[in-house]
């Protein structure tokens, strides 16, 4: 191995390489073509860039100064480009490599610019790249590496066009590698066409998961899912958690939910600048945000150190996608859970998805209330902060408690407290209950009136948060919710209606006012009874229906033809009656003497009758002869042209010519009944608009323009 990547990756940690590192550095696969397939976490980004390493430095320890790019490194979506770029920056940082990214999203000419100053290794999207091979942007005449990461999920997203354009361009003395979870047909198809003698590298598993992922399946009641994903985070509390949804709009809904709850929160999906999701990846990895609700936009290669907890708040629609999200944790040695929201109607779809993986998971309850808090109960006993010891600035402040509170007291402040830094779980209902279960009696309460009602879009769901997050209440705290028309009515427990006051702005435009009584909803009677069914009166008897008076009988259809025998014609002699209701001219007899043929057409031709189209007798004689409606030549074509045309003949007419052969004056020697031609130069006749100073020859009397002092 090189020296300056040895030393890379001794001061990241690692001691020994994962199994798909290894197998891509043995030195019979320096200089090939390489189909490598391994699991999610396993190590891919780090084991191609150990495998063209040799490529792009050959002997030396250090690369040359940047210029084209040696190395181009492909993957399917924005984030995975830009912790490509992370992992080789690292890996390649000792041997003075550059890395340049080109990813959707971003400014597309500071990448030209960066492309212009030199780059050793180039990581891109499939979309941007080809946007800057057709501009000129990117020479890749010293491209000695093609790298396609996630190869199989590039094809799914569409890109395939886009990649053999790519391929394309490159030289074809390169080496193509192909790394992804899984090889299907279309990339064993694309290997085929674009590698040369590629060799296949296969380090997966039999049983296709992670071993370090522990995969529950939940059962929930279908209006629970979301409180089922509120309970299953507070119970494991991991650093860094990520819940999946199928739809942008799932995402944002789900967002706000958590954040009502105080949960520290971002979201990824598509419709995000690239931005705003860099700087929510950012956020988890600096501990500034513990939950991500995304999209399978963060399904693939997304390394988030602290992720411990993946949660499929909508199951995925197929296995590799179950796989690839589920393998977000568990990476690298590391414990995760994979927790799958399985509602009753999905309970078939949910086994199908884990048969087809070929996944065990333990079915069970979602965690309920009870045993969040007894996890809570768990974690503060186990806190490191019992055995710390007093801070030197902070030891006459406990001496104080001491003495001013009992240790009940000070028990019962520190559990509140550390109740308060999270949300309170929430109670869940039997997955396979169809009643909702009855609540208990609330208690004392105070009732407050919201300015806001169904016409304004307020729902409970809304008021909800907003009169926790007001008064810094609980869903305890909170009793019924009525909703009016233009107000809207909530009942606080009279313990914390003293944290809203008697009267104050909510948001907005929203007026929080406390009532002195319960608000009158109005009377609510009792629904009226229903007729017993069995007393049902007995429908009256039919009356007999009176006689229909006989009809006329129907008159008789055309009888039928005698049916002919089999290769026989029916015969033509047969004929049948018409009705008389449809009465048709009848049949036109065929007389001999216009079926035979005519006698006039053996007899000369000018005997033929005036009806038909025989030809006439006068054609065969002189032209001279021929009636006046023939078309024949008109005799006058024969003389000469100087004799005067007819009116509709096109012989040159002999007033056009001199005498002596030369062309008369257009002017004055103009035929008779012609006018004269006009000159250019003649400007007597010409058109001068009003207003307007006439030209030399125009009107002398022409106003001039206005505010023409001249």
């Amino acid at each position: 191995m090189i020296q300056t990547i040895a030393d890379a990756l001794a001061d990241q940690g690692y001691e020994t390489l994962t199994p798909v590192q290894d197998a891509v550095c043995t030195p019979e696969l320096a200089e090939a073509d390489l189909l490598v397939s391994a699991q999610t976490g396993s190590g891919k980004t780090v084991a191609f860039g150990l495998a063209i390493a040799p490529t792009l430095l050959g002997d030396a320890d250090r690369f040359a100064p940047a210029g084209a790019p040696l190395a181009l490194v492909i993957a399917p979506t924005r984030e995975l480009a830009m912790q490509v770029s992370r992992e080789l920056t690292w890996l390649y940082g000792k041997a003075g490599a550059i890395v340049t990214t080109c990813v959707g999203g971003m400014d597309q000419r500071t990448e030209r610019r960066a492309l212009d100053r030199g780059a050793h290794v180039v990581v891109a999207t499939p979309g941007r790249l080809c946007d800057h091979i057709k501009r000129n942007n990117i020479d890749l005449s010293d491209l000695r590496a093609v790298v396609l990461d996630e190869a199989d999920e590039m094809l799914d997203l569409g890109f395939r066009e886009e990649l053999e354009f790519i391929l394309d361009e490159a030289p074809e003395n390169r080496r193509t590698l192909m790394f992804s979870a899984t090889v299907p047909a279309a990339i064993a198809k694309l290997a085929e066409s674009y590698q040369r003698d590629a060799q296949r590298v296969n380090v997966q598993s039999e049983t296709r998961q992670h071993a370090d992922i522990e995969y529950r399946a939940l059962a929930v009641h279908p209006r629970d899912t979301e409180n089922a994903i509120l309970n299953v985070l507070r119970f494991y509390e991991a650093k860094n958690a990520i819940v999946f949804c199928n739809t942008r709009a799932a995402v944002a809904r789900l967002t706000t939910r958590l954040t009502n709850r105080n949960f520290s929160v971002v979201a990824l999906s598509g419709e995000l600048t690239q931005s705003e999701r860099t700087n929510a990846l950012q956020a988890l990895r600096d501990g500034r945000a513990r939950v991500c609700v995304a999209t399978d936009v963060a399904a693939r290669g997304i390394d988030l150190p602290n992720l411990e907890l993946v949660i499929h708040a909508d199951l995925p629609t197929n296995a590799d996608t179950l796989l690839h999200r589920s393998g977000r944790t568990g990476r690298a040695g590391r414990k995760g859970v994979s927790a799958l929201i399985v509602p009753p109607k999905m309970r078939s779809k949910a086994g199908r998805l884990l048969g087809w993986a070929n996944l065990q998971a333990e079915w069970a309850d979602p965690p309920s209330a009870a045993e969040v808090n007894a996890a809570d109960e768990a974690r503060l006993l186990s806190d490191a902060a019992w055995t710390q010891e007093t801070p030197e600035d902070a030891v006459d402040f406990v001496a104080t408690l001491a003495e001013k509170f009992t240790p009940e007291q000070l028990a019962t402040a520190f559990v509140n407290l550390y109740r308060a830094r999270a949300s309170a779980p929430e109670d869940l209902s039997d997955a396979n209950s169809k009643d909702d279960r009855p609540r208990s009696s609330f208690g004392p309460s105070v009732w407050f009136s919201v300015s806001t009602g169904r016409n304004d879009g307020a729902e409970p769901r809304t008021l909800l948060p907003m009169i926790c997050r007001v008064g810094d209440l609980t869903r305890d705290d909170i009793g019924a919710i009525r909703v009016q028309p233009r107000s809207s009515f909530i009942e606080v427990a009279e313990g914390a209606a003293a944290k809203l006051g008697t009267g104050i702005e909510a948001e907005e435009g929203m007026t929080l006012t406390r009532l002195d009584a319960a608000p009158d909803f109005g009377p609510k009677g009792p629904r009226a009874e229903r007729p017993d069914r069995t007393e049902r009166p007995q429908r009256a008897e039919r009356t007999e229906r009176a006689e229909r008076p006989e009809r006329a009988p129907r008159p008789q259809g055309k009888p039928d033809a005698p049916r002919a025998k089999k290769g026989e014609r029916p015969p033509k002699s047969h004929k049948t009656e018409r009705s008389p209701m449809k009465p048709h001219a009848a049949p036109r007899p065929k007389s001999e003497e216009v079926a035979a043929k005519p006698a006039w057409k053996d007899k000369p031709r000018d005997a033929a009758p005036t009806g038909h189209k025989a030809k006439p007798v006068w054609k065969d004689k002189p032209r001279d002869d021929a009636p006046a409606s023939a078309k024949a030549k008109p005799a006058w074509k024969d003389k000469p042209r100087d004799g005067a045309a007819p009116s509709k003949g096109k012989a040159k007419p002999a007033w056009k010519k001199t005498e002596g052969g030369k062309p008369q004056d257009r002017k004055t020697d103009a035929a008779p009944g012609h006018k004269p031609y006009k000159r250019a130069a003649d400007t007597s006749k010409r058109f001068t608009p009003p207003n307007k100073i006439g030209k030399q020859g125009g009107k002398p009397n022409a106003r001039p323009k206005p505010g023409n002092k001249d």
